[in-house]
């Protein structure tokens, strides 16, 4: 298997290599751009060879050391390190770290503003008076195929804003999960860090509602690193209290990891109702999907 790409319209690339699959955008002068491309390039193609050999480690629970060598290993473990008493393995981040590692290519002169989008776990480098705005969908069955996306909302995020990194988690999400929230999207300093963060909120935004249909990760997917431990594959309608009660828990943990410096924000969607926590993005509100965007 070997990594391909492809040039897309405004100026974008998409770089896949097996699991990996990457929209990148940059703007600038147009040899930095070029030069940054083929840097992105030739780096890319190394790092899925650089993971599987690391694998056995990258699934063992996070602890206090690690033996993992890689330049996207260790941004893994960096990033789940301070959340191991959830339980995680390093591949709580594996998606925003190669976005990490990608955007470090366009950390150069000449380049305006560039992002790296894994999934939906996104990296970006934003110079002085730049910016973008992200957009947030909580059913990933909502996104286009020929027509635009149904989004609940999105963020400006400025150069002068602490944020490097936006990732989600979720059931609905093309990783498990072990809570109910349809979305649980993540600001943070870099996407690594946003992505394990993601994993832990969208695993607390949970209910012990029979009605909810649970698997082992293992019999749904034989190489998982969660083992027989039971993810979401299935939330059929809940009363309005019992997902309001489910958010309220992904909020407090979201606030825990706010507290700790771990994240700057967070907003959380669940069968139709929404939270934002994070004291730079207001307060934690219930909010309604029918009334407004989660983010303004």
């Amino acid at each position: 298997m070997q990594a391909q790409r492809a040039r897309l319209p405004g100026g974008r690339w998409h770089f896949s290599h097996g699991p990996i699959d990457l929209i990148l955008l940059a703007e600038g002068q147009p040899d930095a751009v070029a030069q940054a491309h083929t840097q992105a390039w030739e780096r890319f193609g190394s790092v899925l060879p650089e993971l599987v050999s690391e694998l056995p480690e990258l699934r063992k629970l996070v602890g206090a050391g690690t033996a993992v060598q890689g330049p996207v290993a260790r941004r893994m473990w960096r990033a789940c390190a301070p959340l191991s008493a959830y339980g995680l393995t390093a591949m709580a981040a594996v998606a925003g770290a190669v976005s990490d590692e990608i955007i470090c290519c366009y950390q150069r002169p000449g380049i305006v503003r560039a992002w790296v989008n894994n999934g939906g776990d996104i990296a970006l480098h934003l110079t002085p008076g730049s910016s973008t705005r992200i957009g947030l969908c909580s059913d990933p069955r909502r996104l286009p195929g020929a027509a635009p996306a149904i989004l609940d909302g999105g963020v400006r995020i400025g150069d002068d804003a602490p944020v490097r990194g936006v990732a989600t988690s979720g059931w609905r999400g093309r990783s498990f999960s072990l809570g109910i929230a349809d979305s649980v999207t993540v600001l943070a300093r870099d996407a690594a860090a946003a992505d394990a963060a993601a994993t832990v909120i969208a695993n607390a935004v949970d209910t012990g509602n029979r009605a909810i249909v649970r698997r082992p990760a293992n019999a749904l997917k034989d190489d998982t690193d969660l083992g027989d431990r039971l993810v979401t594959v299935d939330v059929p309608p809940l009363p309005h209290a019992v997902v309001a009660e489910a958010l309220e828990a992904g909020v407090a943990r979201a606030g825990e990891l706010e507290r700790q410096g771990l994240i700057f924000g967070a907003a959380l969607v669940c069968q139709g109702q929404a939270r934002v926590a994070g004291s730079r993005l207001g307060p934690a509100r219930p909010q309604s999907l029918e009334g407004g965007s989660v983010f303004a």
